[in-house]
């Protein structure tokens, strides 16, 4: 189920980043009271009531010719574009502002649903400051407070009137989707048409051809597979190109979109920090994940140059210590078909439920090699486990104290699980309840 998308859009400096850090509970956002200091859109999830939503802070637009705010206008019209309801945000203490009656002017073009709100509303004797505001034509105003934290609730209610019907093309669970992600072009287009055998894709040298997700259907040994393709992530803080309607958000989309994620690697630039980051949207997100290392055939090549390149991998990915390499070339199209029956292994992982009392003889026997270690004279006491979750794979543990449960005695509780039961390519998660 893909989320909606909330944009957060105004000119500079009336509290975007602070409303933004507000509604996701967390200073994710940079706030600092001088204009233009969000340079980027940045992304959180958030939720409110039985609401789950993707947030979008942006930089304001302003009428000027400072440095970077032809950039953070482009931002701001992507985010725009890619929204489902946008907070148009203004500054009741500054009242209504030519820079924004700009914005209501852009947002007419939108024709998405927009819903106002006057910041700096920090207490009730400052709601007469509103009504200037409802020249800009966008309907009736709600007065908030960032710093305080006012009138989010009743802003919130408002948007969610808005977000779509719940609802997105349903494959079956018989079909396994999966997403190809990664850096502008490290071959991922090519990769799709490399294992459809012909050009459904565009293929291009410049990075960040493929501007949307593209869902194509396929069938490998009657399993049917949905490919969901993405543009690349660019990296965090390069200006973005005018032509450039892409952002991570689409990304991210399809991750939710899939059950399984592959992290398309480029062998000639080799491993990048930005590589990392990437997968770690897909391990956060909870998806099966598998490492590709694509253009393999641009490489000389021995006969340890493939053992050199995994542990490498091993050693800059830490956390996908599960996840399953696999190098191809899109070119020559080597080694493109074994993807599909890796792919299947993972979705099978991915979805793979332990009998409770199965699973309980396995943490016994863990506990009883290696106990937990002693906290200021108290022991953590595991009880019972059961899984309660697939997609991914979640374990609930029963103990006497949750906050005994150390996050080195966690992973020790996930390794052994892992050496017991065949989750290669997902990863799991172990919560500590306390027993009731």
């Amino acid at each position: 189920m893909t989320k909606p998308v909330v944009a957060i859009v105004g000119r500079p400096n009336v509290g975007k980043s602070t409303i933004f850090n507000r509604i996701v509970g967390e200073r994710v956002s940079i706030v600092e009271d001088v204009p233009g200091v969000t340079r980027d859109r940045i992304y959180s999830s958030a939720e409110w009531l039985t609401h789950d939503f993707s947030i979008i802070d942006t930089g304001g637009i302003e009428l000027s010719d400072e440095p970077f705010l032809e950039q953070i206008k482009q931002q701001a019209e992507v985010a725009m574009e890619e929204a489902d309801v946008i907070i148009f945000l203004t500054n009741g203490r500054e009242g209504v502002t030519a820079a924004d009656e700009y914005v209501a002017r852009i947002l007419y073009k939108t024709k998405k649903p927009v819903v106002l709100a006057v910041n700096k509303i920090d207490n009730p004797d400052m709601r007469d400051m509103i009504y200037d505001f409802y020249a800009l034509g966008m309907g009736e105003p709600f007065p908030i407070s960032g710093s305080h934290g006012l009138g989010l609730g009743d802003l919130l209610d408002e948007a969610a009137k808005h977000f779509p019907e719940e609802g997105d093309e349903d494959y079956g669970d018989e079909v396994i989707k999966f997403s190809l992600i990664g850096r502008p072009n490290v071959g991922k287009s090519s990769l799709i048409n490399a294992v459809l055998g012909q050009e459904r894709v565009i293929v291009s040298d410049v990075a960040g051809t493929t501007r949307d997700a593209i869902d194509t259907r396929y069938t490998v040994d009657d399993q049917e597979y949905v490919m969901i393709d993405t543009a690349g992530m660019r990296k965090k803080g390069k200006v973005y190109e005018s032509t450039e309607k892409y952002s991570v958000l689409r990304a991210l989309k399809a991750i939710e979109r899939s059950d399984v994620v592959l992290v398309v690697l480029n062998a000639e630039e080799g491993i990048q920090e930005q590589d990392k980051k990437i997968a770690g949207y897909a391990h956060e997100a909870g998806r099966g994940v598998i490492i590709v290392v694509n253009k393999w055939d641009a490489l000389e090549k021995d006969e340890k140059t493939m053992n050199v390149f995994t542990q490498q991998i091993r050693e800059h990915f830490l956390f996908l210590d599960y996840a399953p390499i696999v190098f191809v070339s899109a070119k020559t199209k080597q080694r493109v078909h074994s993807i599909f029956p890796v792919i299947q292994r993972v979705s099978e992982n991915h979805s793979m439920r332990i009998q409770s009392s199965i699973l309980n003889e396995v943490i016994e026997d863990a506990v009883a090699r290696n106990p937990a270690p002693s906290d200021k004279g108290k022991r953590l006491r595991i009880y019972y486990a059961t899984q309660v979750a697939t997609r991914p794979p979640t374990f609930v543990v029963f103990v006497n104290e949750p906050e005994l449960m150390h996050f080195s005695y966690n992973r020790f509780l996930e390794n052994r699980i892992r050496e017991a039961f065949d989750f290669e390519g997902t990863p799991i998660k172990i919560i500590a309840r306390a027993r009731t």
